[in-house]
């Protein structure tokens, strides 16, 4: 069997909810203590194995693409000034663009999450296997969600939902809602999936988040899909995947283990993943749990 070696990274939203940071600065820039929130999705597809990440943006997002280039010479002599001390540095600067092989496509397209896979299918063979990501959020778990999927992809040889149980009654309303029958610990073949069902007409608690391991074989109903678009919707990948699975196309859903979903789109939610991340941090932890704990008893006060 292939393993996937191509991951789609949809990266051309505008980040309004975030403005006016988001004017000048891409919203996947955002830092996560000091690294972009995708570099940690670049980080994890690599680590699972992907070669080429194609990342599909707009024309606002220059600085994603400057971010996995090459250090510009200014930097690196800035750096070599510094002496022993910042050497370390130019050796994490020059990595950043030798993690993967980068492409960059701006999206063309209805707008909807259908759209940048459509944008990225001629660089993706008909049954080649990829995966499908979001720059703004992610799921840190071990082994990580990318690996997670490769495995239940070997093992089902079919299309790969990543999940989470529903933790709210909002969730309903924001996120896809899998159900099917159970195969395995955590896993499902997909009988249906239903975009933002609210919590009355939801099939299940199982939501589907961040990711999906994907074959060729969906840019064929993506093609069909958006000739027939409706130019006054979204070109939506829910209800593509749930013609392909009537079509006798099987699909599986993982709930992914040990890990917890972190969707940085969302201002509260983004501030939770800093402190989240600021307090695993090796040499932060301690002194920001100490901080948050005074600040806690002071406005208690």
């Amino acid at each position: 069997m292939q393993k996937p070696t191509k991951a789609i990274i949809a990266a051309a939203g505008f980040g309004t909810r975030f403005l006016p940071q988001t004017k000048a600065m891409p919203k996947e820039m955002m830092p996560i203590i000091d690294k972009p929130i995708i570099q940690y999705v670049v980080e994890e597809l690599v680590a699972a194995g992907i070669k080429d990440i194609i990342i599909i943006g707009s024309s606002n997002k220059r600085s994603i693409e400057d971010h996995f280039d090459m250090p510009n010479e200014d930097l690196l002599a800035n750096l070599r000034a510094g002496g022993a001390k910042k050497e370390p540095m130019i050796e994490m600067v020059n990595d950043l663009a030798n993690l993967a092989n980068f492409i960059y496509i701006r999206q063309k397209g209805p707008y909807g999450n259908a759209t940048p896979i459509l944008c990225a299918s001629h660089l993706i063979g008909e049954d080649e296997p990829f995966i499908y990501a979001f720059a703004d959020d992610f799921i840190k778990a071990s082994p990580s969600r990318f690996s997670q999927m490769i495995s239940a992809y070997e093992t089902y040889d079919t299309p790969i939902f990543t999940c989470k149980t529903v933790l709210t009654d909002d969730e309903y309303d924001r996120y896809g809602i899998v159900a099917g029958e159970e195969v395995g610990p955590g896993v499902l073949k997909m009988s249906t999936i239903i975009e933002r069902p609210g919590k009355a007409n939801a099939p299940s608690d199982l939501a589907s988040v961040s990711s999906y391991l994907f074959t060729g074989k969906i840019f064929s109903y993506i093609d069909r899909a958006a000739a027939a678009h409706d130019e006054s919707d979204e070109l939506k990948l829910q209800p593509i995947v749930q013609q392909m699975i009537d079509d006798g196309y099987p699909h599986h859903a993982i709930k992914i283990k040990n890990g917890k979903y972190y969707d940085t789109g969302d201002k509260l939610e983004y501030l939770k993943t800093v402190i989240d991340f600021g307090l695993m941090h090796n040499e932060l932890g301690g002194p920001l749990a100490a901080y948050i704990k005074q600040r806690v008893t002071e406005l208690g006060e």
